[in-house]
Formats: C-alpha cells, sequence, structure tokens
C-alpha cells in the first residue's frame, strides 16, 4: 500500500440528479469569452471566421457544491460573477469530430465562473497568464450533474439574479462555438476523460459582488446555481 508523507486531498466531486452516487471531477476547462456581447463588453470582439475558442483551466480543487456560502477573495477590490452552462463528459474522447461529439457527453449542470477581474484584466493588458484572475480558492461554483447521455444542448435560457435582480439573460443559441464545436476543438489539444467538466462560457452583464450578495443563477432544462458570497477571506 502506497504511503504518503501527509494525507493527499480528497478526489472532487459533484452530486448527480437521481443517484446516490457522486460524479468524481478530473479537470475543469472554460472556454473565454464565448458569448458576442459578452466579448464586446470585455472590450475584445470576437471574429469566428478568423479565431478559434480559446481556454484557461480552474483547479479542481476550485470547486464547490451549490448553495455554499464562499468568502470574497484576497487579493481583489472587484470580484464578479459569470454564469455558465458547465458540460460533463463521460467518456474518453482524443480528435473527436463534431459529429461524433454527442458521444462523450455524460450530462450538464449550472456553474459560476467568479473572477478577480481586476487582476484578470491587468494580466490581461500585459501578456501574462490569467491564474490569478480566474483559478480562485472555491471560485468554481457548480450544481448537481443533470444525466443526459448523448444529448447536445443547442438552445435554453441563462439567466444570473444577483439579489433578486436579473443581471445576466441570454440564450444558449447564442454561444459562438457550439457545444459539438468546443468538444471538437478541445480535443485536439487533450485527450478528454470521464470527469472532466468544461465551463462553456458567460454572456454579457457580468459584474461585481459584494459581501452578502446571493446568487442565483438558471439554465433552462438543467437547473439552478446558488451563492452566497461571504465576509472577505
Amino acid at each position: 500500500m502506497t504511503q504518503y508523507l501527509f494525507p493527499p486531498r480528497a478526489v472532487p466531486t459533484l452530486p448527480i440528479r437521481g443517484q446516490s452516487v457522486r460524479f468524481p471531477v478530473n479537470r475543469i476547462f472554460c472556454v473565454g469569452r464565448n458569448y458576442h456581447a459578452h466579448a464586446v463588453e470585455m472590450g475584445r470582439p470576437v471574429d469566428k471566421s478568423v479565431e478559434r475558442p480559446f481556454y484557461f483551466t480552474k483547479s479542481p480543487q476550485t470547486l464547490v457544491d451549490s448553495g455554499a456560502t464562499v468568502p470574497y477573495p484576497a487579493g481583489t477590490q472587484n470580484y464578479h460573477y459569470e454564469m455558465e452552462l458547465v458540460l460533463a463528459v463521460g467518456k474518453p474522447g482524443f480528435q473527436v469530430s463534431a459529429e461524433q461529439a454527442h458521444e462523450i457527453i455524460y450530462g450538464y449542470a449550472a456553474g459560476l465562473d467568479m473572477t478577480r477581474r481586476d487582476l484578470q484584466l491587468a494580466a490581461r493588458d500585459k501578456g501574462r497568464p490569467w491564474d490569478l484572475g480566474k483559478d480562485i480558492e472555491q471560485g468554481a461554483i457548480c450544481s448537481e450533474i443533470v444525466p443526459m447521455e448523448g444529448v447536445v444542448i443547442e438552445k435554453g435560457a441563462i439567466t444570473l439574479e444577483v439579489n433578486g435582480q436579473t443581471k445576466q439573460s441570454s440564450d444558449l443559441d447564442k454561444l459562438i462555438w457550439n457545444i459539438r464545436e468546443i468538444i471538437a476543438d478541445l480535443s485536439q489539444f487533450y485527450h478528454l476523460e470521464p470527469g472532466d467538466l468544461i465551463y462553456t462560457g458567460t454572456p454579457e452583464g457580468v459584474g461585481p459582488v459584494v459581501p452578502g450578495d446571493r446568487l442565483v443563477g438558471r439554465v433552462e432544462g438543467v437547473g439552478e446555481v446558488t451563492l452566497t458570497v461571504g465576509a472577505a477571506a
């Protein structure tokens, strides 16, 4: 039996709707600027005819179940929400064609990609990685996984409320790169594996939160994710 210098962390997991077992999370990929209106509000419009998707990652250890209260993180004065559809991979896939992309889909969830916006933009403007802005402790919030094997979601409302006021409202049919295209492109670079999550991008309307704020996000046909922002860490 392998002995460790100190106890290793447990594998991050998410609940699965209707099941007693949990979904073990392997990696978290995030698609950047995948709604035109959000790309414009960030000052970086996207021309799909000459660009391909780009990605960043969050550590699996940043994952938090929906319903949690998460401290306002250190090092930022501009902590933002980003509401997203999350894709859960259920089968291995490498260099998957768009036509076969559905074969590796296990299900979907509703998620929040929380962001230190001030640090992200400072890094972006200097051509540096986004890690401090995006890979935040307790910064990946996710609902239960809804099993939808082989289903490709092409449309559906995606919304976010902060303290009961709607801040984001769009439709999944406005994704610049749709689910099939994301899987096909990402799998050119990675051997996708069961347990991988893909945060598919956020619509326009991102904005800051402060301690005490309550967030409720919904994806039509999938579910709801909630978060309360706690006091500073």
